[in-house]
């Protein structure tokens, strides 16, 4: 905003000066340099409002995994598998400035690759979603995911949806969060031992990413809050065996549901419920 600011005060500044020419010595001829930086700094500026509205935000990215199955690239959110979480091959790992300790595991951004910054490697017009599953740590691509940078370092491909083939480094993005849109219904994955309950929960809509997580057994009578363990992984200390278990969950957004009696009595560790309930 400051610079918008200085922008604009030189904007008024130019004017200014022809105006008070033209009072004192009559009609003045404006050199084309001045209109041309007129020109320039009116479009800047309006360039910069556009892209507030807009709710795009400048940024870079690389790829990651060329060796590997886009589908195994789960890291420091805990995904075992982006596929069986619902989300398929167009992940990214993100920046610390992004990530927030695991708090955007799930969040959907979409992003464009900025033809203007750089023609050579960008696909002109073109966009992909992907869903936020691991960290980018600091001191990795030449710095670029180190705060205060906004990177996302994308599965392979994810990153040839908005680049050409054969850029092997650093590529100007744009990008913004947008709604995530999921296949049936939000999943719950049990995990843990005894009085340990390490449930992963994937396949979240609307903003995707969950602030805070409850429990509740059939024969519990009130929630018992969860703690985020790691990435989407919450864990509860009560013994909740042979009992029907439901879940409530807040987004980061604040939309809540509730998920009653998703799983039931007979569950046992390793297994993954679907519940028929979606956020949107």
């Amino acid at each position: 905003m400051e610079v918008l600011a200085s922008r604009n005060h030189v904007c008024q500044s130019l004017l200014f000066i022809c105006l008070e020419r033209r009072r004192r010595m009559g009609p003045v001829i404006i050199p084309s340099v001045l209109l041309w930086h007129l020109f320039f700094f009116g479009s800047t500026i309006l360039e910069g409002v556009n892209a507030q509205v807009n709710g795009w935000v400048n940024a870079h990215a690389t790829f990651y995994g060329a060796d590997q199955s886009p589908f195994s690239l789960g890291g420091a959110c805990g995904y075992d598998n982006t596929f069986h979480a619902g989300f398929g091959a167009n992940t990214a790992a993100l920046s610390a400035a992004l990530f927030r300790e695991g708090e955007a595991c799930g969040a959907c951004y979409q992003l464009r690759c900025d033809y203007r910054a750089d023609p050579k490697w960008c696909l002109r017009r073109a966009s992909v979603t992907i869903t936020a599953t691991n960290f980018c740590p600091s001191n990795n691509n030449g710095g670029w995911c180190n705060p205060p940078h906004h990177h996302f370092d994308m599965s392979m491909p994810a990153f040839l949806r908005i680049a050409w083939q054969g850029n092997e480094g650093i590529v100007p993005v744009l990008y913004r969060r947008v709604p995530c849109r999921r296949r049936g219904g939000v999943r719950f994955t049990l995990k843990g031992q005894s009085s340990f309950n390490l449930v992963m929960i994937s396949n979240v809509g609307g903003s995707g990413n969950v602030k805070a997580a409850w429990i509740r057994g059939s024969r519990t009578r009130t929630w018992l809050p969860m703690h985020r363990n790691w990435g989407v992984n919450w864990q509860s200390s009560v013994d909740l065996r042979n009992q029907r278990l439901s879940f409530k969950l807040t987004l980061v957004d604040g939309k809540t549901l509730e998920f009653l009696n998703v799983v039931p009595s007979t569950w046992k560790f390793g297994q993954t419920f679907a519940s028929p309930r979606q956020f949107y």
